[in-house]
């Protein structure tokens, strides 16, 4: 008689790859189901906790606090860590069957998206992810240079991301000095001579993506100031009617905000300039950037639905640096349906689909799931719904071939791949922290993948 996946006898073997907020939402979701589960996360870097780690800025530690949810989880013996481990390039998708009765692809958008226009890669035009990567200690950016010699940088991008970019450019080194920010990036930004920041969005300041927490702090920093012209807050009908909405508090704080910002007399020596209804369409300069041209646009389309389009009056920024922060994407993964148009896998409420039909054992949760929207708290409900599937189809699973992790360990070793288990992450989380105490920081981050396995021989 076959043993019944879930019972003690048998737990369901479940995969997570990603260790950010949606899989730890993941797990703990399967931990509270009636059924008994063990659950091992893979993610390719050898520390844990994806974005809240290298994507939530130095400035915001109360943000981080979540991390101390995730650990609670990561102690449960059921749980198991195996770090610097690439699904897709190191075990393949098929391979991973064979241990798992079902996988949660908790991966994220990795990669960002394009401008597609002229010039694009002009040296000082980059992504906000490599820029937040190389501050936060990310070891695949920490080889990116940013010259902050001009007086002017330009920000594509009206949301979280691109707030967060545009405050850590404003703020003075004595205002990061105490934060877990790298101190490479520390003595750049030290030394930075960029004094007017530029933030460019397509649709008006009723549309913006950032949330009030983020805007507001702008009118808190000690040498920098907000611009925002009046004359910009005058909007049309269908942005009015959706300010109106009972719906949009978040939009209407942030218009609030806006307007108090407008009336702002005081001066200081940096600037945030707020620019809204403009385009990107061409950046210029021979080897570097050395100016953007922005395309004004008007709004047009019912309120909520409403679309930006040029108008063929041009103006032109002379700037050293470009930041684009204009959304996010999934990176495929081999034997995963990936949807090109969407940048996610193709799912139906996170049970993965090939050619519309539910591909059994596979599953999505947060951005590569939905795509790259809301904030940490909305991966919670998201997971669950993917994870409330997953339990609903397990009498229907066929169960894999080797159900234990000590068969994972020993195939991994096989292949010679490193890895990293959560006592492992321990040790480096401690030598982190101890590397801050002398400079006054929470933690100061091991960077290479190098000096993280120096810490662990």
């Amino acid at each position: 008689m076959s043993l019944v996946i879930g019972s003690l006898e048998r737990p369901l073997r479940v995969a997570v790859v990603g260790s950010g907020p949606s899989g730890f939402y993941a797990i703990e979701t399967l931990f509270s189901a009636k059924l008994a589960v063990t659950v091992d996360v893979f993610d390719r870097l050898p520390t844990p906790f994806g974005l809240v780690r290298y994507g939530v800025a130095p400035d915001h530690p109360k943000i981080k606090n979540v991390i101390k949810i995730y650990e609670k989880i990561a102690l449960d013996p059921r749980f198991y860590f195996f770090g610097n481990v690439n699904i897709g390039h190191d075990v393949s998708v098929k391979e991973l069957q064979k241990f798992y009765d079902c996988i949660i692809f908790a991966c994220g958008a990795e990669t960002d998206k394009h401008l597609n226009i002229p010039n694009e890669n002009l040296v000082g035009s980059h992504t906000a992810t490599e820029f937040v990567g190389w501050y936060n200690g990310h070891p695949d950016y920490q080889s990116r240079e940013f010259d902050l010699s001009h007086p002017v940088a330009v920000i594509v991008g009206l949301g979280n991301v691109a707030m967060d970019v545009a405050r850590i450019l404003s703020k003075t080194a004595d205002e990061l000095k105490g934060t877990d920010i790298t101190q490479k990036a520390l003595a750049v930004l030290s030394q930075s001579k960029i004094r007017e920041v530029h933030v460019v969005g397509r649709r008006g300041p009723v549309q913006s993506a950032f949330t009030p927490v983020e805007i507001k702090e702008f009118g808190e920093l000690s040498q920098a100031m907000p611009v925002v012209k009046s004359e910009d807050l005058v909007i049309n009908d269908a942005s009015q009617k959706e300010l109106a909405d009972p719906q949009a508090a978040v939009r209407k704080k942030n218009f609030e905000i806006l307007k108090k910002y407008s009336a702002i007399t005081e001066q200081k020596p940096r600037k945030i300039f707020f620019h809204f209804l403009k385009s990107p369409v061409e950046i210029k300069g021979k080897t570097k950037v050395e100016q953007i041209v922005l395309e004004k646009n008007i709004l047009s389309g019912e309120a909520g639905q409403q679309s930006a389009k040029g108008t063929k009056v041009f103006e032109t920024i002379d700037c050293g640096n470009i930041f684009r922060s204009v959304g996010y994407r999934g990176v495929p993964i081999d034997g995963v349906p990936f949807d090109i148009k969407k940048g996610i896998f193709a799912n139906n409420a996170g049970r993965i689909l090939e050619n519309g039909k539910v591909l059994a054992g596979l599953y999505a949760a947060g951005w590569i799931k939905r795509g790259p929207t809301g904030v940490i708290g909305t991966n919670k409900p998201d997971s669950e719904e993917t994870v409330n599937n997953l339990l609903a189809d397990v009498a229907k699973l066929k169960g894999c071939e080797s159900p234990s992790r000590e068969s994972v360990e020993q195939y991994l070793k096989t292949k010679n791949i490193r890895f990293v288990n959560y006592q492992d992450w321990q040790k480096i989380n401690a030598a982190e922290i101890e590397r801050g105490k002398p400079l006054g920081k929470p933690r100061e981050k091991i960077t290479t993948l190098k000096d993280i396995f120096s810490c662990l021989s």
